[in-house]
């Protein structure tokens, strides 16, 4: 898949400064839960494409190199709509009610944002939950996130537990 070799080759063999884990793995594991979540393959592929996306730099950034890859449009348009949604409620904004988390019309894009913020979710709990300055308002965020996305303590604790037994097997 195009997307994924794109976001290896920039990702390289880069880790994440906390957590020493590498960056690769947010997508792998993502993959992993669109795949058992029976997403679509443009819904895949799009997941691999956003981090290139996401944040107005990683945009300005990455622009060229996206412009000039052979991405099919809807997989483009996916991705580009995971951001416009994903970057409406970042973990800063505060919420009275979760009806204020906007989803997408397009399920594919909801799918991507469910294993985004299990995927997320579950390295913060791992890595940054007892340490991090702003863990009362992260924690508060992503379940935020997962009462609007309709994902269960049960789906959580699934993955979380799915991707650490694959982590530890593989050895990633």
């Amino acid at each position: 898949m195009v997307e994924f070799d794109i976001i290896a080759s920039f990702y390289g063999g880069k880790i994440a400064q906390r957590s020493r884990v590498p960056l690769l793995n947010h997508i792998e594991e993502g993959l992993f839960i669109l795949q058992h979540e029976k997403a679509s393959l443009p819904a895949q592929r799009a997941y691999c494409l956003h981090p290139l996306l996401q944040s107005d730099e990683a945009l300005q950034e990455n622009y060229a190199t996206l412009a000039y890859a052979k991405i099919d449009s809807k997989v483009m348009l996916l991705a580009l709509e995971y951001r416009n949604i994903a970057n409406q409620y970042l973990s800063r904004r505060q919420v009275q009610n979760i009806d204020e988390i906007q989803l997408s019309p397009l399920d594919e894009v909801n799918q991507m944002l469910v294993a985004d913020k299990i995927q997320n979710c579950k390295d913060f709990e791992l890595h940054h939950k007892t340490t991090h300055l702003r863990s009362k308002e992260l924690t508060i965020y992503f379940a935020n996130w997962f009462m609007r996305l309709g994902i269960s303590d049960e789906k959580y604790q699934h993955y979380k537990c799915t991707n650490l037994l694959e982590n530890i097997i593989f050895q990633k």
